[in-house]
């Protein structure tokens, strides 16, 4: 690791209280089971509760971080998310305030679908590099949701990653250079009037491959890494199968074997946890490094290849270096336990907890006691979301 070096210090990550496992899916619309488990890659998909959103999520996978180095040097606050509660004001500044974090910050908003998590990221090393004693709080928090008996359904999630970026990182430092790649496409998108997004999935996935090329051609071109210098690559996971996919194109794109034994091994330890939790849009990419670092062998001084992607589209090619001793700072216990504690719910309960959402008349309203999370929404009030510690 070089003297300057900025990157990944901390990572933590948060779901909901409630899963609904695929099974329980399949049997309410008679698939195959097979269609889920294999031709998708999902085993269950998180579920919110009705007392939970972006911002408890969020809070719940900052405040182990906050805990362990402290608030003092956290200067700057990043949320991004495609499911923002607000058309002004940043989530970020609700989860600011359940943390209590210094007045002395900077909090804002990112969004550009599924890829803005990494804009905050690469926002924060500009940060730190002009003050390396600042460190930014960066949070990726979503709620996937389509419509009931759509194709997409068995696609949705839920979760929050934060992560500490500083100087001298513990766990990644971010390389130099980026591949950058962005087109116009109408491949997923959500108007201001609707709850559930609109995706056309043939386009969707083409949308996703054609950025992994431009990606990664705009990345040779600035110099960066071969591709046989990575041991391991994260990408966007819509679905986990959509990382093998990619990475099968990828290599095909820059005329190498797709040996099928050769892209498990690069692409397996990083869907771990996104099978288990379904897509969390902006978060979907770190919750693959965190399976990755959690579940891989020794990964000291490798190389990673991160493809970030976000429909409509935009996406980025970089690459980190794992850093020494990175293994005594991980969450394991605690990410795993984020999984394996979650509620099963049968379709029933799964259905009223889509369907339920707060008037838009701007009454009153309590909501039900049902997270387990740290955080709650308590309610609405005059327009305003009432958030409080559980």
């Amino acid at each position: 690791m070089t003297s300057d070096a900025i990157g990944i210090h901390d990572l933590s990550f948060a779901t909901t209280r409630f899963v609904l496992p695929h099974t329980t899916l399949a049997d309410h619309n008679g698939t195959d089971i097979g269609k889920y488990h294999t031709g998708i890659g999902q085993r269950s998909m998180s579920v919110p509760a009705a007392d939970e959103d972006i911002v408890t999520m969020a809070a719940a996978a900052a405040a182990p971080i906050v805990a362990r180095h402290g608030a003092d040097q956290i200067r700057t606050v990043v949320l991004a998310t495609e499911s923002s509660i607000d058309q002004a004001k940043s989530a970020g500044v609700y989860v600011h305030s359940l943390l209590g974090l210094p007045s002395s910050a900077r909090v804002v908003e990112m969004k550009q679908a599924c890829y803005s998590a990494t804009a905050a990221l690469q926002f924060a090393i500009g940060l730190v590099h002009r003050d390396r004693s600042h460190r930014v709080l960066v949070i990726a928090s979503d709620v996937s949701r389509y419509e009931l008996d759509s194709p997409g359904e068995a696609t949705q999630g839920a979760a929050a990653a934060a992560m500490l970026v500083s100087a001298d990182p513990a766990l990644v430092q971010i390389e130099d250079p980026s591949g950058l790649f962005t087109a116009d496409v109408m491949d997923f998108w959500r108007p201001n009037y609707r709850a559930t997004a609109l995706v056309d999935g043939k386009e969707s996935i083409s949308a996703y491959l054609q950025a992994v090329e431009g990606a990664w051609k705009d990345y040779a071109e600035q110099g960066g890494r071969a591709l046989g210098e990575f041991s391991a690559f994260c990408y966007h996971q819509p679905f986990t199968k959509m990382a093998y996919k990619a990475h099968r194109h990828l290599l095909g794109y820059c005329g190498h074997d797709a040996d099928k034994g050769e892209i498990a091994r690069a692409i397996a330890d990083t869907t771990t946890y996104n099978a288990d939790i379904g897509n969390s849009y902006t978060a979907s990419m770190y919750l693959g490094l965190a399976s990755l670092l959690d579940n891989a062998d020794d990964l000291t001084h490798q190389a990673i290849g991160f493809l970030s992607y976000g429909s409509g589209s935009v996406a980025e090619f970089f690459a980190g270096t794992v850093v020494p001793g990175y293994r005594s700072q991980l969450r394991v216990a605690a990410h795993r336990d984020a999984i394996t504690q979650r509620h099963p719910i049968d379709y029933a309960k799964y259905r009223e907890l889509h369907e339920q959402s707060f008037p838009d008349d701007g009454g009153d309203y309590s909501a039900p006691r049902e997270t387990a999370g740290p955080y709650r929404l308590a309610a609405l009030s005059g327009h305003k979301r009432i958030y409080e510690p559980r």
